[in-house]
């Protein structure tokens, strides 16, 4: 390992890191190094992502610029105009991300490769809008998203617009394998732009997204806009400015932002965790809310590619919608305002089962993925005809594509489409409760929940075990139906077997004769093991919400407390 630390030393460019690095040494910090140097941080579908700091095994200026160098070369060898095209590169608001969106333009430059870089802030679906806007081979975005300050990621979207999908992942890591080995070419910056490699991406292309944005025929519903009002957050991220903007133009007029979260600031200061999701982030927003009695509660995260919120009770309280709350309502609005045609549909594996029966029932197309938005998108372009051209998207973790001007996720759009949909819904008496309640009385109360088992550092994949020895049932419900997309069959009881076309991937899910469902999956991350829950009870012309809640909520945690059972026994 000395060996190794030694070269990391004489090619790290970064005075900090290198003298970072030293101090471990001088300091014999054993146990640090041996992980700092363990390995490299892996590339894949999601790019780079890790905490900051020396090393191979974390993300610093020149773990960056073997990356991007690698990924010009991939480009350079697969892509036969991509010197030309190029890459548009944007960067987030953390510490280093305007620093490392830099490396990038630099080291790809030097390959001959064109740049369109942002000259500030960007949000991460305007990069990926960039990509096509541009024509670009590929596009980068410096970010690590709702991570904690400490990281920081490098994110990759291919020539279509969505994110990077096999075989361009492990190509890419093979090329950056090589470049570890190889001396780095870098090219100044300035030099760049003189020699016509660099072109800087200043207010005009802002304001060419914002545009785009504002003549999207799915978010022109323009009722009433100013009936209704909303705070919002930026959570310390970048989406204040275009969200603002993007609302004043629908119509907006009553926007309260949280001004101690409305500036870019990667060390996150009021929010434990920079994620929607977790417990106390929306806090501060929901404090707006009441104190101007908004409708809504708005946030993006800090990259603002996602989108959550919390509506106004009948008791004047602020509930969280779930992702898939957000995902159905988005999804019957649209269904019910597009253009004969674009009638396209789907969500992942583990997003709730509902939004497939709200297409069935307007004779829309639905489709379903793995997990992950550079599966929602790219397996959309290979399922859209001109007779079902694609509309909306989502995934549960809070992530929405409102037609196909970004082939991502895009907590922007998102926004503008929800507060279309609640303004609409004002206009008639309506809550986005009320509309929930109608669309469950339609077709059913369904109630997903998501829990973790940590599982022991080593242990041997429940995947199998369950494979060696298939359940009859689950918490005393007759397993109908079984999806093994390890061996891509769906098997049925009866011993019938139908190909699955998805991806390979070690998931099980398991269809239960009262339409329960259970997903069981492992972390690709860390050693734990991945269910997802999903309940669904009927509701008569008699029930109320609370009732029928009241039971789907008992249901689900007698699911829940025996399956986990069965898993850990």
């Amino acid at each position: 390992m000395k060996t190794e630390i030694s070269r990391w030393i004489a090619r790290d460019p970064d005075p900090k890191t290198r003298d970072e690095l030293q101090q471990l040494i001088d300091s014999n910090a054993e146990a640090e190094l041996a992980d700092r140097f363990s390995g490299r941080l892996v590339f894949g579908t999601a790019g780079l992502r890790g905490i900051v700091g020396a090393g191979s095994n974390r993300m610093n200026r020149l773990v960056i610029q073997e990356t991007a160098m690698g990924l010009g070369k991939y480009l350079l060898a697969t892509e036969q105009d991509a010197a030309e095209r190029g890459v548009i590169i944007g960067f987030d608001g953390r510490p280093d991300s305007k620093r490392f969106a830099h490396e990038t333009a630099s080291a790809l430059t030097a390959q001959g490769i064109k740049v369109y870089m942002t000259t500030h802030e960007a949000p991460t679906p305007m990069v990926a809008f960039g990509v096509k806007h541009f024509e670009t081979a590929a596009g980068v975005v410096v970010t690590a998203s709702h991570n904690p300050p400490e990281y920081n990621g490098f994110k990759v979207y291919w020539g279509n617009g969505a994110q990077i999908i096999p075989p361009h992942d492990s190509g890419i890591a093979e090329q950056i394998d090589i470049a570890t080995q190889q001396e780095i070419e870098l090219l100044d910056l300035e030099l760049a732009k003189q020699q016509g490699l660099l072109f800087w991406l200043s207010e005009s292309f802002y304001d060419t997204y914002r545009q785009t944005v504002n003549k999207s025929k799915l978010l022109s519903n323009h009722t009433q806009p100013a009936g209704i009002s909303l705070a919002y957050t930026a959570m310390h991220g970048v989406g204040a400015n275009m969200a603002e903007a993007l609302l004043a133009d629908a119509g907006f007029t009553q926007v309260y932002s949280v001004a101690e979260q409305r500036e870019p600031d990667g060390r996150f200061p009021t929010v434990n965790f920079p994620n929607p999701e977790e417990p106390g982030a929306m806090d501060m927003v929901i404090a707006e809310a009441k104190k101007h009695g908004a409708t809504l509660a708005c946030a993006n995260d800090p990259d603002a590619d996602r989108f959550a919120v919390a509506a106004r009770t009948e008791e004047g309280e602020y509930q969280m919608l779930t992702g898939d709350q957000v995902g159905v309502l988005l999804g019957h609005y649209l269904l019910t305002h597009a253009e004969p045609g674009q009638n396209l549909v789907g969500a992942t594996i583990v997003s709730s089962s509902l939004l497939k029966q709200v297409a069935k029932s307007v004779e829309a197309n639905y489709y379903k993925t793995l997990t992950g938005f550079k599966w929602l998108t790219n397996v959309a372009m290979q399922q859209q005809t001109d007779e079902s051209r694609f509309l909306f998207a989502y995934e549960e973790a809070l992530g929405y594509t409102v037609g196909s001007e970004v082939w991502d996720k895009d907590g922007l759009s998102a926004l503008v489409a929800f507060a279309q949909l609640t303004a609409e819904l004002a206009v008639n008496g309506k809550t986005v409760w009320d509309q929930l309640e109608a669309i469950y009385r339609e077709h059913g109360l369904y109630l997903n929940v998501q829990k973790s088992i940590a599982l022991q550092p080593g242990s041997p994949p429940i995947g199998d075990s369950l494979r060696a020895n298939p359940p009859e049932t689950i918490s005393g419900r007759h397993i109908v139906k079984t999806d093994d997309l390890k061996k891509s069959q769906t098997i049925y009881t009866d011993g019938k077997i139908e190909p699955i076309d998805l991806p390979s991937s070690d998931v099980l899910i398991y269809y239960l004769d009262d339409d329960s469902r259970v997903v069981v999956r492992p972390s690709g991350t860390e050693p734990k093991l991945k269910c997802y829950y999903e309940v669904v009870e009927a509701m008569s012309h008699e029930d109320t919400l609370e009732h029928a809640q009241q039971r789907a909520e008992a249901t689900m945690a007698e699911l829940i407390s025996q399956h986990q059972a069965s898993l850990t026994a």
